[in-house]
Order: structure tokens, then C-alpha cells, then sequence
């Protein structure tokens, strides 16, 4: 059951559309390289489109009408979205889920340090990063720092093209005989990922005049002191724009498309979906490369809460409006895919694989080897899904993560799914996986943003 290739199918007018929306998702992806500013980012798209925040509304008592669209805001880190549709709510919704942090270096509470003339910031990596892959590439800093005040101070440094950009040293050649004995995972070891960013001293200091110096230029620019760390969220993520790859410019290369290009493709399409008979719903969350944990990940009850904010506005304040309608939900949890690599073709199963262009990717489950800790979408969800993807004419495929013993990884599925929702897993294929760098197809994108707006129009109808 091979899939074509969906660039094969194009024509011209389609490869115009496709190019347009991978144009404005590398945009998205600029804009939003923390969760925090992928919630900003989203924020500013959906109310020049008309979304209306949920607690104006609860504010007002004003009770939601068909086509109206609300959001929803946790701590700036998780947002969720709804398009309301001509069916009652605890008729169930349409839901995409995807996530919006990716793998990266977090500055740590008492960080910075000076060691032989340089000043370095001490990190914790997060999520499931290969250690080795983040030295001696431009890093940039991003984030907030929040001053015992309530001041609220952005941080951005890196990214313009006359910022400084900061790294991570790694060992020279010539006396790596010892290093390169080592296991990969030990190669570089977690504590060691310290991010050089000063070496002038300065002047009139004697003891740490490095880091006095540092100190010095964050408190000129940025009205940050050292203590002033204790209460900030610095993110170190790869620095520089996502990028056209290919001589035939058919994929794009950039940092944190886990998951982004999924809930890009998931915003895009609850922005296009027009009117609709089931109410739609997309979800954007934190902390699921982590477990999903803490309060703005998807095990915590914020999205629960929500909608039992928006069925009392539509007259249905019970819990068992609430599960009701919850039960009756259906849900793409939208999540990247390992796209197949030639290089390393021993790891994949060829033909239960993700292949580039091959479009959107449905994995019936996720987990690891004997399926632990995953989702298992049953067959008739499957089939219906299926039916909607062709009568639409968007091109899919279906996947599972690797060979079965090689590994695995998870989503947010199962924890929508505890609802008793249907759910699988639905996304785009990448390639070079939780990488500073990961790529993706340019047909894959534009077919998974198509068939997120077949599934909220027609699923469950």
C-alpha cells in the first residue's frame, strides 16, 4: 500500500499555495521560538481575525453564538481556541492538539559564572535532546525576567543581525582521544553545556571582572540584576531564521518544527475553516516534550476548565454537560512523525515508515515497544477518518515511530483521550528529530493543514 508522492499531484496553482503557506509558517516559526512567544504570536493572528477572549465573555455573561470565536490564555505558555458550530456543545467538538515547546537549553536560577577569564551561563537541558548536537553552533537567548516589582523585562538576544549570538565550546581535535572513546550520551555531559558569553573584563575589577563586566551590560540595557535571575524563564535555543532547503527549495530547515509546524498547520486551519457544524476546537500546550506536566501542560485541568467556562455560557453548567460533551469529542492529536532516512534506514520498518511529501501522518499509536504509554485509536475511528481524507482528496499516510524494539516516543493523546474521546495521533514527518536544525516537506504541510480543515468541518457528521 505505498503512497505517491504528493508533489506529483500539484499543479502549478498548488505548488503556489503550498510555497505561500510554508512562507508564513517560517514566519510563525521566527516569531515564535518559546512557548510564550508562539502564544503571543498566535494571539495577535487570531484577534486580527475576530477571536474574543473567554473571560470577556464570562465577564459580560454574553452567551456564544454560532461562528463566534474565543480563546482561552494560561500563563502565557497555553492557549486554546474555539470556533463555535451549529450543534450543541455537548454534542461533542472537533479538537486539534498540539504542542508548542520544543527541546532546548533552560538558564538556571543562579547561573552565571566566571572560570579563567571567561563568563559562562550555568544550563538544564529540556526535553530529549542529543547533548553533543548543541556545541559550537551561534545560540541565542530568549525569554522573560520578572523583577520582585511585577516588571516584566523580554529578552531577546541573538536573532538581529547585528546582536551577539553565544555558544557552547567544544574540545579541539587534536585532543579528543579520550573524548571520542566515549558513549554518544556521554560525550558531552549535561552539566557541561555552559554557554560562553563574555570574556572582557572589566575595568577597575579585580576578582570576577569578567562577570562584573557582564553584570554591568545586563543592567545598561536590560535593568536586570544578578538576583534578578532567581525570578526569570531565559530560554537558549539556536540562533538565526528557518530556511528554504533544497536547490528545488521543497523543504524547510529550522529550529523547534516539533511541534510547531503541527500547531501552525493546526491555527491555519481553524482560521480557514468557515462555517461549521460541530463546534472546533484547537488546543496549543506546554511541557508536553516533558510529560506533559505542571500547570500549563495538558495533564493539568485548564482545558477541562475552559470548556465547562464555555458550556455555563451556553446554558449547560453541569458536570455532566461537561462530560457529555467531552465524550463526544473528536480529536487529532497533532504531532510530528520520523520522516524515513536513508542514512540510517536500519531504525525504520520501510513499510510501516513516514516518507517526505508523502503527506500528513496518522500513527494509529504511538508508545514504545510493546505500545507502553500509548494511544491506540480504534479501527472505526480510523475508517472514518480515512473517508473524510479521501473524499477530500488530501494525501496521507500512515506510520509508526521506528522499528519496533528501536525506541518510541509519546503525545498528548492519551490524555484527551481518558475522556473517552476518540483520538489519534496526526501530524507532519520530520526529519532529524528533536535536532537544533529539523526539517520538513513543504507538500507535508500544506497537505496536514488541509486535512485539519477536513477534519473540522466534517468529522462526526
Amino acid at each position: 500500500m505505498e503512497r505517491r508522492n504528493a508533489w506529483k499531484e500539484y499543479a502549478p496553482e498548488t505548488d503556489q499555495k503550498a510555497d505561500a503557506l510554508a512562507r508564513d509558517y517560517m514566519l510563525f516559526l521566527e516569531r515564535g521560538k518559546t512557548e510564550r512567544e508562539c502564544v503571543d504570536e498566535t494571539v495577535n493572528r487570531i484577534e486580527a481575525a475576530g477571536y474574543r477572549e473567554l473571560t470577556k465573555l464570562v465577564n459580560k455573561g454574553e452567551a456564544p453564538k454560532p461562528g463566534d470565536r474565543i480563546y482561552a490564555v494560561l500563563m502565557n505558555k497555553t492557549i486554546v481556541l474555539f470556533q463555535m458550530g451549529k450543534r450543541p456543545l455537548t454534542e461533542g467538538m472537533n479538537i486539534l492538539g498540539a504542542h508548542i515547546d520544543s527541546p532546548r537549553l533552560d538558564v538556571k536560577q543562579n547561573p552565571l559564572y566566571e572560570d579563567t577569564d571567561f563568563a559562562l551561563l550555568d544550563t538544564h537541558y529540556y526535553g530529549g535532546v542529543k547533548k553533543y548536537q548543541w556545541v559550537a553552533l551561534p545560540l541565542a537567548i530568549h525569554g522573560v525576567v520578572v523583577k520582585k516589582d511585577g516588571t516584566v523585562t523580554e529578552i531577546q538576544i541573538g536573532e538581529e543581525e547585528d546582536d551577539p549570538v553565544f555558544f557552547i565550546s567544544d574540545l579541539l581535535i587534536h585532543l579528543s582521544g579520550e573524548q571520542m572513546e566515549k558513549k554518544a550520551s556521554k560525550v558531552i555531559e549535561g552539566e557541561a553545556l555552559d554557554v560562553i558569553v563574555g570574556s572582557r573584563p572589566l575595568s577597575g575589577e579585580e576578582k570576577d571582572a569578567v562577570k562584573a563586566g557582564i553584570l554591568k551590560v545586563l543592567k545598561e540595557n536590560y535593568d536586570i540584576e544578578e538576583e534578578d535571575f532567581l525570578s526569570a524563564e531565559l530560554e537558549v535555543v539556536p540562533a538565526g531564521k528557518p530556511r528554504e532547503s533544497g536547490l528545488d527549495r521543497s523543504m524547510i530547515l529550522g529550529y523547534g518544527q516539533d511541534d510547531r509546524v503541527c500547531a501552525y498547520t493546526s491555527l491555519a486551519a481553524m482560521l480557514e475553516a468557515g462555517d461549521l457544524e460541530r463546534t472546533a476546537c484547537c488546543i496549543l500546550a506546554d511541557k508536553e516534550e516533558i510529560g506533559s506536566v505542571g500547570a500549563t501542560g495538558m495533564q493539568s485541568r485548564f482545558f477541562e476548565n475552559t470548556v465547562a467556562e464555555l458550556l455555563a455560557l451556553c446554558g449547560s453548567d453541569s458536570d455532566l454537560a461537561l462530560r457529555r460533551c467531552l465524550a463526544s469529542s473528536l480529536m487529532l492529536s497533532s504531532d510530528v512523525s520520523a520522516a524515513f532516512d536513508p542514512t540510517y534506514a536500519s531504525a525504520f520498518e520501510k513499510k510501516n515508515a513516514a516518507y517526505f511529501g508523502r503527506g500528513m501522518v496518522f500513527n494509529k499509536f504511538t508508545g514504545a515497544r510493546g505500545k507502553s504509554g500509548s494511544n491506540d485509536a480504534n479501527a472505526e475511528y480510523i475508517a472514518q477518518i480515512r473517508q473524510i481524507m479521501d473524499e477530500a482528496g488530501v494525501a496521507y499516510q500512515t506510520a509508526e515511530l521506528g522499528k519496533v524494539d528501536q525506541g518510541g516516543g509519546g503525545t498528548i493523546a492519551y490524555i484527551l483521550a481518558l475522556y473517552g474521546m476518540n483520538v489519534i495521533d496526526c501530524g507532519v514527518a520530520v526529519l532529524s528529530m528533536h535536532a537544533p536544525w529539523e526539517a520538513t516537506s513543504k507538500a507535508d504541510i500544506y497537505e496536514a493543514k488541509c486535512g485539519y480543515v477536513t477534519f473540522l468541518k466534517k468529522a462526526g457528521l
